[in-house]
């Protein structure tokens, strides 16, 4: 059984009078442990595509199963408590909180979800130090790179243990050393078996993933299995 699967969706959006079509009968799953990049211009569904499949937005028609359940007919309250436990969100611009330390931003969706001071600090210790920060736990996000800031959105998005990771285009504020060290951190946490769903525009990135589906005009166009692969990092 695929981790996602999405059937026959469509996703409407009305502007005025005018009604956008921005999803077109779309149909594809993504299976535990891939590591899959969607693809497309601005304006070709991608970005509509992954807030349904991180539960931001419901599809007009169609179903979306996550883990075996029809997400798509789920109230507010139960996709909120799906989005904490089974999915981690990583953003281009990090979303991370300025007044607190790598090490809070890390704790805070535990908070969330109502875990201890101890637990929480402990795990967010352990998701700093799997992203290689173990030394930068007590800096506040001004005082880190914008690749270091990088590490601590992902550290925050491993510590519930999520099925998934969606990524909306998690490299697009960054320089190409810091992009080779991200997608090297992506890569490692798929070859531990995290599931791991990326928006991008840029084409030398999605090289980094498994698997490229591709959106234009609402409409699911191609998906093919990466060839010539760039490996930073994780298991070749």
């Amino acid at each position: 059984m695929p981790l996602l699967k999405i059937e026959n969706m469509f996703k409407q959006y009305n502007q005025g009078e005018l009604a956008v079509m921005a999803l077109k009968n779309v149909n594809f799953d993504v299976s535990d442990g891939e590591f899959v990049s969607i693809m497309g211009t601005s304006g070709s569904g991608k970005s509509t595509m992954m807030n349904i499949l991180g539960c931001l937005d419901r599809p007009t028609q169609g179903a979306y199963f996550l883990d075996g359940e029809d997400v798509s007919e789920f109230n507010d309250s139960r996709l909120a408590d799906v989005r904490n436990k089974k999915i981690g969100f990583v953003f281009q611009s990090f979303n991370l909180l300025p007044k607190l330390s790598a090490l809070e931003n890390v704790e805070l969706p535990m908070a969330y979800a109502g875990s201890t001071k101890k637990h929480r600090r402990e795990k967010a210790m352990e998701a700093l130090t799997k992203v290689g920060l173990e030394k930068r736990v007590l800096h506040k996000p001004n005082e880190l790179s914008g690749g270091q800031r990088q590490r601590v959105a992902i550290a925050r998005a491993l510590v519930n243990s999520p099925s998934i990771i969606m990524a909306d285009e998690p490299t697009g504020n960054l320089d190409s050393k810091s992009t080779f060290e991200i997608m090297g951190i992506f890569q490692k946490l798929n070859d531990e078996g995290v599931t791991v769903v990326m928006v991008t525009h840029e084409p030398d990135v999605a090289q980094y993933t498994k698997r490229i589906v591709v959106f234009k005009d609402g409409e699911l166009i191609s998906d093919k299995p990466v060839e010539n692969r760039i490996f930073s990092g994780g298991e070749q």
